[in-house]
C-alpha cells in the first residue's frame, strides 16, 4: 500500500537520523535491570528507596507535546508509563547527551526503547517512571496494527500471527491458558508415576492411526519415509514389552488429511501407556485428567462448546456405539450392507467419500455424534473400526475401546492394546486388504511390532488426546489455537 510506503520512508528518514547522531538503533544489549512486573509489584518499596530502574519494551502510546511525553511501554510482562519531562535533562543512555528533542524527532509506536528513571506516582494517581535517560533498542520500519481495529482478514492474522497477538490480548491469553493445558496434563501424568519419552518422528511405517501419512526421503539411507501419524503409539508399546510401567509423549503429529474447524494436518498431542491395566482402568485415569485440566487451567468445568453445554464434574455417562447408530438411524451396523448405509446417508444429505464399509460406517457414526454433548464415554466399537484394540471376551466382535466424547465429537481415544500376535497379524493383513482398495488411511502392517508381541507385552491400556481438547475447550476451531497455521504460499 501507497500508505504504508510513506511511512516506511518517514521511519527509514528517523532511522538514519539516528545514525548520523553516532546511535545504534539496534544494539546488542540492553541495561535493563527491572521488568515491568517487577517494577509495579515491588512499587512502594522502590519508590520509598528512591531507587533508579531501567525499564524497557515496546511503545505502544505517546501523549502530551512540548515540555512533557507520557510513554506506555510494554515488555510482555506487564505495561507501564513513563513519564518524560523537557525540564529533567532527559540524556540518551549510551553517550549520556541532551535527548528530549531527539525523543521527539525519532521515536514511533512500536520502537523498542528502555528508559532510566525512578519510579513515582502523577498527579493522577498512575504509577510511572520518571524518566532521565533513554535509548533506542529496535527502531520499527513498520506500523503496527489499530489495536481497536486489529487485523480483521483471517488469512493475514494467521501469517503475522505476532501482530494478532500484540494487538488482540484475547489471543494472548488464549496462547498462555494453551501453555498452561501442556503444562498442566505434563504435571498431571508425572503425579500418576508416568514417565516422559520421545519416540521417533520418522518411520518406515506408520502406525496408531488411520490417517494419510506425509512421505519424505532419507538421503542416508536412501530410504522413502513417513512422518508418524500418532505419538508413537507402536514405539511406546515397545517400552510396555521393555519393561516399563507407565509412559507418555507429548509432541507433533503430522496427517495428510483435509483441513476442518476439527482437524489439522500438524498439531500437538499426548498418548499414554500403562501396563497392567485395561481400558476400564484409562476411562477413570482420563476423567480424572480432564477434570484436572479443567479446574487448573479454566476454573470451571462448565462449558459451552459448537452449540453444546456439558459439564465434565457431571455423570459420564456411556454410549454404545452399535446401540447409539441403530437408535439414530435404525441401521444395525453388525448386520448391514454398503448399500443400506449409503442409501440412508444420501438420504440425509451427509457428504461422505467413503469407499469401504469401515469408512460407511465411520460416517454413520459421525452423523450420530454430532447429537451429543456429553460428557461421555463411547464403548462398544466393532473390531473392524479398530484394528489395535483388545476384543472383549464377551462380545466376540466387539473390541475394548472408548472415545472422550464432548460437543458432539470425540476429543480422546483409548482401548486396551491387543496383545495377541495372531490376532494382530490378521487385522494387519485386513488393513492391508483395504490399502488395496483404495483406503489411504488404512493402518500399515508393522512387522517389527508383530515380532514384538511374539515375545510378550503385558496388558495394557493406550490413550491419546491433545490440541483438539483444548480447541474445543476454548469454543474455536483448531486452526485458530496454533501459533502458526500452515499457509499457503501467497500469490505474488
Amino acid at each position: 500500500m501507497a500508505g504504508e510506503a510513506e511511512l516506511r520512508n518517514v521511519r527509514l528518514a528517523k532511522l538514519e537520523a539516528l545514525r548520523q547522531k553516532g546511535i545504534n538503533p539496534y544494539p546488542s544489549a540492553s541495561t535493563r535491570t527491572h521488568t515491568v512486573r517487577d517494577v509495579l509489584d515491588g512499587f512502594d518499596a522502590l519508590v520509598a528507596q528512591e531507587e533508579v530502574v531501567t525499564i524497557a519494551g515496546r511503545v505502544r502510546s505517546i501523549r502530551g507535546q512540548g515540555k512533557i511525553l507520557f510513554i506506555d511501554l510494554d515488555d510482555g510482562s506487564a505495561s507501564m508509563q513513563a513519564v518524560l519531562r523537557i525540564d529533567a535533562g532527559v540524556l540518551y543512555i549510551s553517550n549520556d547527551t541532551e535527548a528530549f528533542d531527539l525523543f521527539i524527532d525519532t521515536v514511533d509506536l512500536g520502537d523498542f526503547i528502555e528508559v532510566r528513571g525512578t519510579p513515582f506516582v502523577t498527579k493522577a494517581g498512575q504509577q510511572s517512571v520518571d524518566v532521565t535517560a533513554w535509548q533506542m533498542l529496535t527502531k520499527s520500519l513498520l506500523p503496527i496494527p489499530d489495536s481497536f481495529y486489529g487485523l480483521k482478514d483471517e488469512d493475514e492474522r494467521y501469517r503475522k500471527r505476532y501482530l494478532d497477538i500484540l494487538v488482540n490480548e484475547e489471543q494472548k491469553e488464549m496462547f498462555l491458558k494453551k501453555a498452561k493445558f501442556w503444562s498442566v496434563m505434563r504435571q498431571f501424568m508425572e503425579r500418576n508415576g508416568f514417565i516422559e519419552v520421545h519416540t521417533p518422528t520418522l518411520e518406515l511405517t506408520t502406525g496408531g492411526a488411520e490417517a494419510e501419512p506425509f512421505m519424505t526421503h532419507h538421503n542416508d539411507f536412501d530410504e522413502d519415509v513417513f512422518l508418524r501419524i500418532s505419538v508413537g503409539e507402536l514405539w511406546q508399546k515397545r517400552l510396555m514389552a521393555a519393561g516399563f510401567p507407565k509412559t507418555y509423549e507429548i509432541g507433533r503429529v503430522y496427517r495428510n488429511e483435509g483441513t476442518s474447524p476439527n482437524h489439522l494436518q500438524e498439531f500437538t498431542n499426548m498418548e499414554f501407556y500403562w501396563a497392567y491395566a485395561d481400558y476400564r482402568d484409562g476411562m477413570q485415569l482420563v476423567r480424572e485428567l480432564y477434570q484436572a485440566i479443567a479446574q487448573e487451567v479454566f476454573g470451571t468445568t462448565v462449558f459451552t462448546t459448537r452449540g453444546h453445554t456439558f459439564d465434565l464434574a457431571a455423570e459420564w455417562v456411556e454410549i454404545d456405539y452399535v446401540s447409539e447408530i441403530k437408535t439414530q438411524t435404525g441401521i444395525n451396523i453388525l448386520d448391514t450392507t454398503e448399500k443400506e448405509i449409503t442409501a440412508f446417508l444420501t438420504k440425509n444429505n451427509v457428504v461422505s467419500e467413503a469407499k469401504t464399509f469401515e469408512r460407511l460406517v465411520d460416517s454413520l457414526w459421525k452423523h450420530c455424534r454430532k447429537n451429543i454433548s456429553g460428557p461421555a464415554f463411547v464403548i462398544g466399537y466393532p473390531d473392524f473400526v479398530q484394528p489395535l484394540a483388545k476384543r472383549n471376551a464377551n462380545q466376540e466382535h466387539i473390541v475394548e475401546q472408548f472415545q472422550v466424547l464432548l460437543g458432539g465429537a470425540e476429543v480422546g481415544k483409548g482401548y486396551s492394546e491387543l496383545n495377541d500376535p495372531e490376532d494382530q497379524r490378521q487385522r494387519f493383513e485386513r488393513q492391508q486388504e483395504l490399502r488395496k482398495a483404495g483406503d489411504k488411511e488404512a493402518m500399515m502392517a508393522d512387522y517389527d511390532f508383530l515380532d514384538m508381541l511374539e515375545h510378550g507385552m503385558p496388558p495394557t491400556c493406550g490413550f491419546g488426546a491433545g490440541e483438539r481438547l483444548f480447541a474445543f475447550l476454548v469454543d474455536k476451531p483448531i486452526r485458530e489455537v496454533q501459533l502458526f497455521p500452515f499457509m499457503k504460499p501467497k500469490d505474488e
